[in-house]
């Protein structure tokens, strides 16, 4: 694949570097830095309400769809009674973008009022997280969150000079209350005008394809397929196998708007249309910057907006970390096949993934093992664009059917986490039976 299309520089049009400075002099200063680490450990309940609250059979094939998958077993209804299951399953990734408004105990008064209007206009970035999987998600599931700050740390960015990295723990939890999962997620606080001054990436040229880097990419997509029904049995699994590679892109504005309508991106800031979008504008200004025609428009265009990318340091729009989450989920499951289950994941963003960048998927069994009675398989993954840098990286346990024990049973959530999550739930029971309000 050919980078030899002209480069794109940070410079953006006159009508639009007026609006872009405005939106460039937020700072990341010491006392929003000190004021974060108050928050630290204190877990609340999610007032959110995702684009979907309820993991439908429809939300739940378009959250596949959109990241590419089209695995029946996540898609097709009909398929799903037949496996193990007894249902069409979700993509474990769905998990943190399904969710109710919880009722709970707010933040303390006072900590709340020391952390008012923290990090305001800074930008942030999605670097990486982990997921810890319990349960499937099923058909029906009513989603609730609870989540809190577990880390916050200062460092170096070679992209923004001085950066904040903060880890967030989210539990997701069924009608039940239930754990499902924990979803941690390490976002990385940068400020957008040191990072424009900066320019690291302003040489990427943007990406070129002839019919030849077509034949490359489209013979891997004709090689894709779920396992399926074929178990993996665990004994036949050996360390150093290699996962079939799989391909992502070329990165599209198309592909972006499947991700959104598949489920992603509405909270916490939101995207919005008309009076609703007036609404959210009057609510949260910063987040609104003028385009070029002079109309209020989210920061967040910047994964499909190129002229708004430029005024962060990037010379092109870009994807959404979760996105590449969510590749690396579809490539373990495809490998896996029905009866397996994937126990953990975590992945590392290390590179941006362009519009018009390709992603290459490979992976590798590092290890097996027994425990607790589950057969479970660590595997390396990792994602190289088309310019081989790899961009991003991770790793993933599976539990794979063994021909001597039979399916692999489900891991057991921590009992601390079980016990935090119930009275959550009785929390917000009790809550809901005062007459309280989600919003």
């Amino acid at each position: 694949m050919a980078d030899d299309a002209p480069a794109e520089s940070l410079q953006v049009s006159d009508e639009l570097e007026a609006e872009f400075e405005r939106a460039l002099q937020y700072h990341l200063t010491d006392e929003d830095l000190e004021r974060a680490k108050l928050l630290i450990g204190i877990d609340t309940a999610s007032r959110q309400r995702e684009l979907y609250s309820v993991a439908t059979p429809d939300a739940i094939r378009n959250w596949a769809l959109g990241v590419g998958d089209d695995n029946p077993l996540y898609t097709d209804e009909e398929y799903g009674p037949a496996t193990r299951w007894g249902t069409q399953i979700g993509h474990g990734t769905m998990m943190g973008h399904v969710k109710t408004p919880m009722l709970g105990d707010p933040v303390p008064d006072e900590i709340k009022q020391q952390t008012k209007g923290m990090f305001r206009g800074v930008h942030v970035f999605v670097s990486g997280g982990t997921w810890d999987w319990f349960r499937p998600l099923r058909p029906g599931d009513r989603l609730y969150s609870f989540s809190g700050e577990e880390s916050l740390e200062v460092k170096k960015s070679e992209f923004a000079g001085r950066s904040s990295v903060q880890v967030a723990r989210s539990v997701v939890i069924n009608q039940y209350g239930e754990p499902l999962g924990v979803y941690r997620i390490l976002r990385v606080l940068t400020e957008r005008k040191e990072a424009r001054t900066r320019g690291k990436y302003a040489e990427i040229e943007a990406a070129h394809y002839t019919d030849d880097d077509y034949e490359r990419i489209d013979a891997i997509y004709e090689s894709e397929q779920p396992r399926g029904a074929e178990k993996r049995y665990w004994e036949d699994v050996t360390v150093g196998d290699q996962l079939p590679p799989m391909v992502k892109g070329p990165l599209t504005v198309t592909e972006i708007i499947a991700f959104h309508a598949g489920g992603y991106g509405f909270v916490p800031y939101g995207l919005r249309s008309s009076r609703v979008g007036y609404k959210n504008r009057r609510r949260i200004a910063p987040f609104y910057i003028k385009n070029e025609q002079g109309v209020w428009d989210v920061a967040q265009r910047l994964h499909w907006d190129s002229q708004w990318a430029k005024a962060i340091g990037n010379p092109l729009a870009y994807d959404y970390g979760v996105l590449r989450q969510s590749w690396f989920y579809h490539h373990v499951s495809d490998w896996a096949g029905d009866d397996a289950f994937i126990e953990k994941m975590s992945d590392s963003i290390r590179k941006f993934n362009y519009q018009g960048d390709t992603q290459f998927l490979s992976g590798e069994v590092v290890g097996k093992r027994d425990e607790d009675g589950r057969h479970l398989v660590d595997l390396k993954l990792s994602m190289v664009s088309q310019r081989d840098v790899e961009t991003a990286y991770g790793t993933a346990t599976v539990s794979l059917p063994s021909r001597e024990a039979g399916l692999p049973p489900m891991p057991p959530a921590p009992v601390d986490l079980q016990r935090q999550s119930a009275a959550m739930f009785a929390r917000h029971n009790e809550l809901k039976a005062q007459g309280r309000s989600g919003r």
